[in-house]
């Protein structure tokens, strides 16, 4: 974000010469939300299409989050929600500490907090999954603040989006 200087993942992604396609995968808790590819030193991040804008939006910062990231590791396989989406993965959860700190940004988080807002009830005025602000608090704490959150996500919680993504 700071490379370059923009704050909208559709705008981010195209700065970064990354190529955003939406196919319709299914509206089903076990139909693929997005992966990122890259091959033949082409980046691509395809994103479900019949998902709300609002998590394709979430979905995007994840991906853009694994070209980042995880940019080595995508010459061998593809990122999506089949394969890596388990408690454990490490990768999944170092693109949801990206996709947190993308989207949410410290000031508004405190802003919100400030009014004496609900965890959940700020998570719904973001327009995020509750799990998303988990991950937020989580970055917030490292930061030095004195914050606890009322849940605590796992990596693998993108893949249970469309059960409520119209919620968000």
């Amino acid at each position: 974000m700071r490379k370059y200087d923009e704050s909208d993942p559709w705008k981010l992604a195209n700065a970064m010469g990354i190529i955003v396609l939406f196919h319709p995968m299914g509206t089903t808790p076990k139909s693929c939300k997005g992966f990122f590819l890259y091959q033949s030193r082409k980046k691509q991040i395809t994103i479900n299409s019949e998902l709300p804008e609002a998590i394709q939006r979430i979905i995007l910062a994840h991906e853009i989050g694994h070209a980042v990231l995880h940019h080595d590791a995508a010459k061998m396989r593809t990122f999506h929600d089949f394969a890596l989406y388990d408690t454990s993965s490490q990768m999944e959860y170092e693109a949801n500490l990206f996709a947190a700190e993308y989207l949410l940004k410290d000031e508004v988080v405190r802003e919100r907090l400030n009014e004496d807002t609900f965890f959940f009830s700020v998570a719904k005025e973001l327009e995020v999954p509750p799990e998303l602000l988990d991950f937020k608090f989580r970055i917030l704490k490292l930061k030095g603040w004195q914050i606890e959150s009322p849940i605590l996500a796992n990596s693998n919680f993108l893949k249970n989006l469309s059960d409520r993504g119209e919620d968000t």
